[in-house]
């Protein structure tokens, strides 16, 4: 069973795009914000290969940081950080990823990680992008045993001062074995309104993108077995402390 969220102060939520926490996890996360829990995202890359139209690509990384920063305050998210140096579509688990990640798990000291599965997921292949895999391994290393172990990484404790640290739980979304449901119902609207402002990834949608999410939570419910009407999410929480 997940920890209590009475019992959880912070959380981080790390994905290879932005977008990708959204569409995954968006109404849960503010369940997290509305019971107090503090949150940070972490985005791998700023998502330029993205987009439906003819925008300069140079313009893309500007837009989609400013999506991502206004989706994130709809669910109650203020802390949005973004990784340097890692491009959209050629993520790889690197020891230089894993570091990176690593660091702001010993900045922001939480004791929930939200994250992509690093395992494919055959009969929704659309889940396992290559970026979400690779963000998936990345940040499960960063956590065991990296984050925790002072000898991992010695120059974030020797020239950052970052003190290891232990994540107790990670919540892994878009994983086949997913064994946890959150209710989403009454958070719902502001998951919608969270996509919406990924306009360059979902305005061409139109109407068919709160069918398609009322679709899914309404999936998920099921496969929960409540009542009809209700929306979820659903993860897989593994312990890591």
């Amino acid at each position: 069973m997940p920890i209590p969220d009475h019992d959880v102060e912070r959380a981080l939520v790390v994905a290879a795009h932005p977008d990708d926490a959204d569409f995954g996890a968006a109404g849960t996360v503010a369940t997290w914000t509305d019971a107090g829990i503090a949150v940070t995202y972490l985005l791998c890359t700023y998502g330029d290969q993205g987009g439906f139209d003819d925008t300069p690509r140079e313009q893309v990384p500007g837009i989609r940081e400013a999506e991502e920063r206004a989706a994130a305050a709809h669910v109650g998210v203020q802390d949005v950080r973004f990784l340097q140096g890692y491009s959209d579509g050629s993520l790889e688990p690197t020891q230089a990823l894993q570091r990176d990640i690593c660091a702001v798990v010993r900045q922001v000291r939480p004791q929930r990680v939200l994250m992509q599965s690093p395992e494919r997921w055959w009969d929704r292949i659309g889940a396992s992008h290559p970026d979400h895999l690779a963000a998936g391994e990345a940040t499960i290393r960063a956590l065991y045993p990296a984050a925790r172990n002072p000898f991992a990484f010695p120059e974030l404790l020797a020239e950052h001062h970052l003190e290891p640290w232990t994540v107790e739980e990670a919540w892994l979304m878009a994983d086949e074995r997913a064994d946890h449901h959150v209710d989403i119902t009454a958070t719902f609207a502001r998951k919608l309104a969270a996509l919406t402002a990924h306009a360059s990834q979902t305005a061409h949608l139109g109407d068919g993108l709160e069918e398609r999410l009322r679709s899914w939570g309404a999936s998920v419910a099921g496969s929960a077995g409540w009542t009809p009407g209700r929306l979820g999410e659903a993860f897989r929480v593994v312990a890591t402390g």
